[in-house]
């Protein structure tokens, strides 16, 4: 294992990558990606997330750039988020790791039934 002194940058990477990684955050960019803006009532539609979790998936992302957020003061409020640039650079993996998935469904099915049958004898 790299200590800090062979590798001084694996914490903050660690961190990016636990936060553009996690499951929630790879959903909001495919669907901001594939739609432009969304309110977030639609997002939650969408991606079937609960309020609280897509809240603070939308408040993480934000702080690190990957989404900009817009109110509006309307009645009700509208609230629209949007990929920033740096969102927009993040399509192109994101796109390939849902599009390997994707591929890749049926033989992870395959797998994980080969494998639950093994563990349960």
């Amino acid at each position: 294992m790299l200590d800090s002194e062979q590798c001084p940058d694996c914490k903050r990477i660690g961190a990016v990558l636990s936060r553009v990684g996690d499951r929630w955050s790879v959903l909001v960019v495919v669907s901001l990606a594939e739609h432009g803006t969304l309110r977030f009532n639609e997002l939650k539609r969408t991606l079937g997330i609960s309020q609280r979790m897509l809240s603070l998936t939308l408040k993480e992302m934000e702080r690190d750039g990957l989404v900009s957020r817009t109110y509006h003061p309307t009645i009700p409020p509208k609230v629209e988020y949007t990929l920033t640039a740096l969102g927009q650079s993040f399509r192109q993996p994101v796109t390939a790791l849902s599009r390997w998935a994707i591929e890749n469904l049926g033989r992870i099915d395959d797998a994980r039934t080969a494998y639950d049958a093994s563990a349960a004898q």
